[in-house]
């Protein structure tokens, strides 16, 4: 069996372009879909798929560990950075998925088989749409909003709700962010779990830990990337001082990148992006120097529908794993482009029987929506006095 062409099919989602890899063979009817979707980057992974490609061809699908190995070796460039390890977890992704197909088997079965029987995940805010993830900071919106999730059955959301801080906090600021959390947990009651996700707002270790010592009354799951990646030490300062379990790893792109994190304890639970880290190959090492750690596992996933069915599959062979996200509620049409094996039943993913991935694209739906400039959240990011902040 031989990896014949490569192709890419990218789908506008308002927020973000879907990005669907699928790989071909010279099987007749064999082929393989995977997704390397990535914001703001689309047409830049697009091309770095056409470069990987000719490195592949002629290459058997099935090996993926040596397809892998082919696309860091031979790119030269050491790491690839998130663009190109992107286009590579796209690729590998649909590498599984032929290999499934070939035997007939579900791809959670070749990771080693279930280690549970049903998948908890979250939603967001919306059920994913933009709008109410990113604008939902008052009081009165996270109630409406996390109201209608938890109407909608899910035992488990994320908000996004920490002001644009630089590198302190105000108490106005602080005082804001207590009586939304508090109005919130008010109204969705105890038995539902509450994610808080920083998005890395805080420039710094101090502005974070005021933050997260205001959320310790809410009994949060975990507190998301309270600083931005790429500072241990200001990392493991706020682990070791919160007593908010905390969560990061979604911008860090491979298991060279985790190591540091996992040694120094910066996280109770580790987040690897399957469509970022390098698909399931990478995020298996990942989730073993996690475990290994004593570090729980809750992929990030905003994305798409094929990247929701990997994670899917992951999380099942995984036995590490918390919780997934999902934002399944992102379009109105997420289920009409790809046709897959996702089952919500109260808050948890059924496991799939059909082989390999067990999705296949309608490419009538997915020319309806083509790429499409997305919006920019960090314009609104904004201090007072003009200066730009992380949003």
């Amino acid at each position: 069996m031989k990896i014949t062409g490569i192709e890419t099919h990218v789908v506008n989602a308002e927020m973000r372009n879907w990005i669907f890899v699928r790989v071909l063979t010279d099987q007749p009817g064999l082929y393989g879909w995977g997704e390397a979707t990535l914001e703001w980057k689309a047409r830049a992974v697009v091309g770095a798929v056409q470069d990987l490609e000719p490195i592949l061809i002629g290459l058997d699908p099935r090996d993926i560990e040596h397809a892998v190995r082919a696309m860091k070796k031979h790119g030269f460039w050491q790491p690839l950075g998130v663009i190109g390890m992107t286009a590579l977890s796209g690729i590998e992704m649909a590498l599984w998925d032929i290999l499934g197909k070939s035997l007939g088997v579900p791809v959670w079965r070749l990771l080693g088989g279930k280690v549970r029987d049903r998948v908890p995940i979250y939603t967001h805010l919306g059920l994913g749409q933009m709008d109410a993830v990113y604008h939902s900071m008052d009081a009165s919106s996270l109630v409406e909003r996390g109201l209608k999730v938890k109407e909608q059955g899910y035992r488990a959301m994320k908000i996004v709700n920490v002001p644009y801080t630089h590198y302190t906090a105000t108490p106005a600021a602080i005082d804001d962010f207590v009586n939304s959390m508090a109005a919130l947990r008010a109204a969705v009651g105890p038995e539902i779990e509450l994610m808080v996700d920083f998005h890395g707002r805080c420039a710094s270790a101090g502005a974070a830990l005021s933050y997260l010592r205001a959320l310790e009354p809410f009994r949060v799951m975990f507190a998301e990337e309270p600083i931005p990646p790429g500072d241990v030490v200001s990392m493991k300062a706020i682990a070791s001082a919160s007593n908010v379990p905390i969560a990061h790893g979604e911008r860090l792109t491979s298991a060279a990148e985790f190591a540091p994190y996992i040694e120094a304890r910066t996280m109770t639970v580790a987040q690897p992006d399957l469509c970022h880290c390098g698909g399931f190959t990478e995020a298996r090492r990942i989730a073993a120097l996690a475990e290994v750690a004593g570090i729980g596992i809750a992929p990030h996933n905003p994305l798409g529908p094929i990247a929701g069915v990997a994670a899917l599959h992951f999380d099942i062979a995984t036995p590490n794993f918390i919780i997934q996200e999902e934002m399944t509620g992102a379009v109105p049409w997420y289920f009409d482009v790809v046709r897959g094996p996702i089952e919500r039943v109260e808050g948890a993913w059924q496991i799939p029987e059909a082989p390999g991935l067990g999705v296949e694209v309608d490419l009538a739906v997915a020319a309806k929506h083509p790429w499409k400039q997305e919006p920019f959240p960090t314009r609104d990011a904004v201090m007072p006095d003009g200066t730009i902040v992380d949003w």
